[in-house]
């Protein structure tokens, strides 16, 4: 007679999963919709930054990017394939990569928001060739290793909008406000089909 095997303990890591991607999706959600937007123009910078909106939704982004990570981690042990180690390995070193700018992005900015000549330094912060670079990076590693999500999760197309949603993480930073709040909605709807696919239980005979 088939019987289920005892759950592992990577099992019970990979059951576990659901819970980082889920939270994951609502913090990439309140990302841009807490965000103060008033920075879009320099006069709004002061009052942007010095916002604790601002931290709150920045803050939330970078939680956001370590729960995905924890994620992933439950789903390797659960999937067990080369496509989703790869996910792993190439998750972590963009988000290390991504956090030191939104490091600066929300603490730099929120320090310097009551400082004279507020757009130069935002510029100086935001756009130096050191720090694009790194940003950039990050970002394009973190776009690969969406993709790579949804390939480990074939067949089906539940990881398909998180992979999306990570390939126009990069792009959407030259969008307004709209776009980026419905980006930051389909990111989080992603996250929250990702975890729709449950643990693969196994059985002997």
């Amino acid at each position: 007679m088939p019987t289920l095997t005892t759950p592992t303990a990577p099992t019970t890591r990979a059951a576990t999963g659901a819970v980082p991607f889920a939270l994951a999706g609502l913090l990439f959600v309140a990302y841009p919709v807490l965000r103060p937007w008033a920075d879009q123009s320099p006069e709004g910078m002061p009052e942007a930054f010095a916002s604790p909106a601002w931290l709150v939704s920045h803050l939330s982004a970078a939680a956001g990017f370590l729960l995905v990570g924890l994620g992933l981690l439950a789903l390797r042990d659960r999937l067990a394939t080369a496509t989703a180690r790869a996910a792993l390995v190439l998750w972590w070193t963009g988000a290390a990569l991504t956090l030191t700018y939104y490091g600066a992005e929300t603490f730099a900015l929120n320090a310097l928001s009551a400082q004279p000549g507020l757009p130069a330094l935002a510029e100086a912060v935001r756009m130096g060739p050191t720090q694009v670079a790194v940003f950039g990076v990050g970002l394009v590693l973190l776009a690969v290793a969406g993709v790579l999500t949804a390939l480990a999760l074939r067949p089906g197309w539940t990881g398909v909008p998180f992979a999306l949603g990570m390939v126009l993480f990069l792009p959407q930073f030259f969008a307004g406000p709209g776009l980026r709040i419905a980006h930051g909605v389909l990111l989080g709807a992603g996250c929250l089909l990702v975890v729709l696919r449950g643990p693969e239980r196994t059985s002997s005979t």
